[in-house]
């Protein structure tokens, strides 16, 4: 059986996507094809939210179902949502109306051994309540959003201790030179 994973890159500043669940701060943003060729070798399925899927099925309608990594995977992707009669439709997506702990079930048995990669925020913190992750992949991007949607919004929780399982040099930034004038 394949592994839950919350994969994903964030700003320097702790937000996962921008106002609106805006992903347009990625543009130009450059990841190794290692890091790609590596998630995409063991994902399996994909299991995101309502609020995110709403926010890409507007800005690309039929679309949606296209876009994790760039358009370079393809397979079964699932919507957790309470409302699936309402949902924009894609023909790539299924809408899921059910507990959380059965969506990620199905969306495992859709994985066919490979991984379930979660692409919402929102969902990634239940299914840590839940003890539903096994992997936490985090990518810090050059940028600082300023607001958006936070990485993990839990104010009260407990500190969640991960164990690295992979290290890599840590580069090192600094801003771009300031505008002539």
């Amino acid at each position: 059986m394949g592994n839950v994973r919350w994969h994903l890159m964030m700003s320097l500043d702790g937000f996962a996507a921008g106002p609106g669940h805006s992903m347009d701060w990625m543009s130009g943003i450059k990841v190794s094809p290692a890091t790609h060729h590596d998630a995409i070798a063991t994902l399996g399925a994909v299991l995101g939210g309502r609020r995110g899927y709403d926010a890409l099925a507007q800005r690309f309608p039929g679309q949606a179902s296209r876009q994790p990594y760039g358009g370079g995977w393809t397979g079964p992707v699932f919507v957790l949502t309470h409302h699936p009669d309402d949902a924009i439709p894609d023909a790539g997506i299924t809408f899921l109306d059910c507990d959380l702990a059965e969506a990620v079930e199905i969306g495992l048995a859709a994985a066919k051994g490979k991984d379930l990669e979660i692409h919402s925020q929102d969902i990634a913190r239940q299914c840590l309540e839940l003890g539903l992750i096994d992997e936490f992949h985090v990518h810090l991007a050059p940028v600082m959003l300023g607001s958006g949607v936070r990485l993990f919004d839990s104010p009260g929780t407990a500190p969640v201790r991960w164990a690295r399982i992979h290290d890599v040099p840590s580069p090192a930034a600094r801003p771009p030179p300031p505008s002539p004038r």
